[in-house]
């Protein structure tokens, strides 16, 4: 199934799907498809079996449909993939709208397989990870994570209007999310040669890690760590010494004062 036909008005749309991709026919004869963003996500839902209001309330959480959007951790697209997540998806241009909801909604969708289609902790792992998950037997106690949950259930029980937005979706033979290209068991073929869902959540916040904490920067924290931690040694060090002087001016006065000597020379002048 491929999009290469739109029509009707004011939103009413038909997804022509007569059309199909002989074995001698290549990808440049797709490149420029026009689609429109509600095609997109009536496709993502058709192919990956995910409810396509869920796949719309997750776009309108992530980005509120934006598919420039790039987040503080690196985060892109529509659906705000990790470029590390991206890539094992099979996402070779995250802010493609088409290869980016394909991407987000293969992923979801393993998320649901794994969690037997309970969409609160499949929406949890997609926020905070699988491992949070299971660290803490349901969805984590991460004010993010269950304010996320909360908002993406609510968009998805009420309807997410969507913008009528239409874009292209440029045929590449070398993505593994193939935009608007061959049918469906060739776009099938090129999202199972992704990585597991672990692997992608461990690329995922990786990725982000190094977003917010270059190897460089740790190697900055390092030093100023050592040089804080001899710095406060150092006054520590000053400070028992001081101590030290006190104590040992202290017992040498006491010393004078009782030795028998002085004594005696204090009483004669008295």
């Amino acid at each position: 199934m491929r999009v290469n036909a739109i029509q009707g008005t004011e939103g009413n749309t038909v997804i022509d799907r007569t059309s199909t991709v002989n074995s001698t026919e290549n990808f440049s004869s797709y490149l420029q498809t026009t689609a429109s963003l509600e095609e997109i996500f009536t496709e993502a839902a058709e192919r990956y079996n995910v409810p396509k209001d869920l796949i719309k309330a997750i776009a309108k959480t992530e980005s509120d449909f934006n598919p420039n959007a790039t987040s503080g951790s690196g985060a892109q697209g529509l659906m705000q993939l990790m470029p590390a997540t991206a890539r094992e998806l099979g996402v070779t241009d995250a802010y493609d709208p088409y290869q980016n909801v394909m991407g987000g909604t293969k992923y979801i969708s393993q998320l649901l397989n794994k969690y037997d289609g309970d969409v609160k902790l499949a929406l949890a792992a997609y926020n905070a990870g699988s491992g949070n998950v299971a660290k803490y037997g349901g969805i984590p106690p991460f004010k993010e994570t269950q304010n996320y949950v909360v908002k993406v259930m609510n968009y998805m029980n009420s309807g997410v209007q969507v913008p009528d937005a239409y874009y292209t979706t440029a045929g590449q033979e070398s993505t593994g999310v193939e935009a608007a290209a061959g049918t469906t068991d060739n776009r099938v073929k090129g999202i199972l040669a992704a990585a597991s869902v672990e692997e992608a959540e461990d690329n995922y916040f990786k990725g982000a890690l190094n977003q917010l904490f270059s190897y460089d920067d740790y190697l900055r924290f390092i030093e100023l760590y050592t040089k804080v931690q001899q710095t406060q040694r150092e006054k520590e060090q000053e400070e028992e010494q001081k101590q030290a002087g006190i104590s040992d001016s202290y017992y040498s006065y006491q010393e004078i004062k009782y030795n028998p000597a002085v004594l005696g020379i204090i009483n004669s002048n008295n």
